[in-house]
């Protein structure tokens, strides 16, 4: 059977084929930014933290092998699915103690990931940061790194609208409140459930992956580079397909 395009755009334009193809057609006009592991090299430093303190309990895990199992996760599921897998029950004040902790290791070691003080210097559309991570974590990491100025008070955290990733709520909510359609925006993210989120909103999507892994598999993301300042090159093109 022979399928024009115009049949084909009928047959799935209730589908999440139309919608792709929708969302690629248009521009760039604002670029959505996940935090920890993108714009910031925070995941090893965070996944440290939980290192040790689960040491208090006996638990004798590597933040490399906890980056792989919960990156992108939310805290309170992570430390559930901890909790079930060793038999432990952590203390009241763990999740206080482990932020402090998390905030000491990134005042001493927390550095800006590959690329993104130039790309950031560069780029000349909207931008934003939407993390599943609390605002103040989130403020305290692009300060320290000394990159907050380029995003003012478009900093936009889960815990503000209670909905994480992969839910798309908090990358919707960005996209509405800089003043955007979906299908506008490009997410940029580095966990598998970054994407999904990013995905289902409706937005173009980036892998950032400084380090091949293989932990992201998701298919249909659009584009994948190892460098942020490689973003730059793929705004230009795409806009002016």
């Amino acid at each position: 059977m022979f399928w024009s395009y115009r049949s084909f755009l009928n047959f799935s334009a209730n589908g999440w084929i139309y919608s792709l193809l929708i969302t690629m057609r248009e521009k760039i006009e604002c670029i959505i930014f996940d935090c920890d592991g993108t714009l910031v090299d925070s995941e090893l430093l965070c996944n440290l933290a939980l290192e040790i303190k689960l040491k208090d309990y006996g638990v004798e895990t590597s933040a490399q092998i906890m980056m792989g199992k919960y990156r992108g996760g939310k805290l309170a599921d992570i430390l559930d699915s901890i909790q079930k897998e060793y038999n432990i029950i952590l203390d009241d004040n763990f999740v206080k103690e482990y932020r402090s902790l998390t905030e000491s290791l990134f005042e001493k070691e927390l550095k800006p990931c590959k690329g993104v003080v130039n790309a950031l210097e560069t780029l000349n559309i909207p931008i934003c940061v939407a993390s599943s991570g609390p605002l103040k974590k989130i403020r305290q990491a692009l300060s320290i790194t000394d990159i907050e100025k380029y995003f003012r008070n478009n900093i936009y955290s889960s815990y503000e609208i209670k909905s994480w990733k992969p839910d798309p709520e908090i990358f919707l909510h960005a996209a509405k409140s800089m003043g955007f359609k979906p299908y506008e925006c490009l997410v940029v993210e580095d966990s598998a459930k970054g994407l999904e989120a990013g995905l289902a909103a409706g937005m173009k999507t980036v892998l950032f992956e400084p380090i091949k892994t293989d932990v992201v598999t998701i298919r249909t993301v659009n584009y994948t580079i190892d460098n942020m300042e490689k973003l730059i090159r793929i705004i230009e093109e795409h806009n002016t397909l």
